[in-house]
């Protein structure tokens, strides 16, 4: 018995530099692009660095107790939430919308497909910049079109009551294309056959709609989720442009207040545990949805 057992772990151990022969070339960006990123930013934040000399103490947790005693703490976390929240289920939806219209190739659909795409590629510091004009309260082409239908200008960016929403439109219209095209792949690929038999059974459009559709592209819906809500909390390009985390805060998210702490004020420790505090909010939501989804998607 015990000369099996040895022989069964000599030819797993025998099969050890085949295994990492295929394994490290994954394995090494891996651990020197990601796990050690990680690891050097929670050592970090038990620290008092100041990212400018080489010197530093440790210091414990007082990063973080300092961190749950500040106020911008708090409302940085609150945006963070409303932001996510206002970019997701608009994104999700409307592409959703996009893709049912232009799932039926039609003259002019591919065109229209590359346009809706089109903001994706585009780097978001060129679209921000563009949205700034758009936006400008004197001149700007979203109060001319206002200024059209009788309407008063909006303050749009310059008013901390209306900085979020027009940041969050401009996420969300860069997003739209690329929901859009991954539900475009999966209804592609719903069979028709269930269709032609909801049709026999009598069920309306809507009916197979959320009978048939809706649980066929489940699983791009969740990672549609997933991939917005991650893109959502690390947001930084279109805040820094559009409104530099203001009007009076009222755009500064967690990690635009990683920014401002590390480099403007040079206190990478206190920094560095907001970054883990992101860290571990993306993976237990990520985790949750993980959990949500045996539920309702379908593989």
């Amino acid at each position: 018995m015990k000369q099996k057992v040895k022989r069964k772990y000599k030819k797993r151990y025998d099969k050890l530099p085949t295994i990492l022969f295929f394994v490290l070339p994954a394995l090494i960006p891996l651990i020197v692009f990601w796990i050690y990123p990680i690891s050097r930013s929670i050592w970090l934040s038990f620290t008092n660095w100041d990212f400018m000399t080489p010197d530093y103490k440790i210091v414990g947790l007082r990063n973080y107790i300092n961190l749950f005693k500040d106020v911008r703490f708090y409302e940085a976390l609150m945006n963070t939430l409303v932001f996510t929240l206002g970019t997701l289920f608009p994104t999700i939806v409307i592409g959703l919308i996009l893709a049912l219209l232009l799932v039926k190739n039609f003259r002019g659909s591919g065109i229209l497909k590359f346009i809706l795409f089109s903001p994706w590629i585009t780097p978001t510091v060129a679209i921000s910049i563009v949205w700034t004009w758009i936006f400008k309260v004197d001149g700007g082409i979203a109060n001319k079109i206002l200024e059209m239908f009788g309407m008063a200008p909006y303050t749009w960016i310059d008013k901390s009551s209306s900085a979020m929403f027009s940041v969050i439109l401009v996420t969300i219209w860069k997003s739209l294309g690329y929901a859009m095209i991954f539900y475009l792949s999966a209804l592609e690929k719903v069979p028709g056959e269930l269709y032609e038999a909801g049709a026999l059974d009598g069920a309306s459009s809507l009916r197979q709609f959320f009978d048939i559709t809706l649980p066929s592209i489940s699983p791009t819906t969740f990672f549609l989720t997933i991939i917005t809500m991650v893109n959502s909390l690390q947001a930084y390009d279109q805040i820094q442009v559009l409104t530099q985390g203001g009007p009076a805060g009222s755009t500064k998210t967690l990690l635009y207040m990683y920014y401002q702490l590390g480099f403007q004020e040079f206190n990478m420790g206190k920094a560095t545990a907001v970054a883990v505090i992101m860290i571990i909010i993306t993976a237990t939501l990520s985790l949750l949805q993980f959990k949500a989804s045996e539920k309702w998607v379908h593989y």
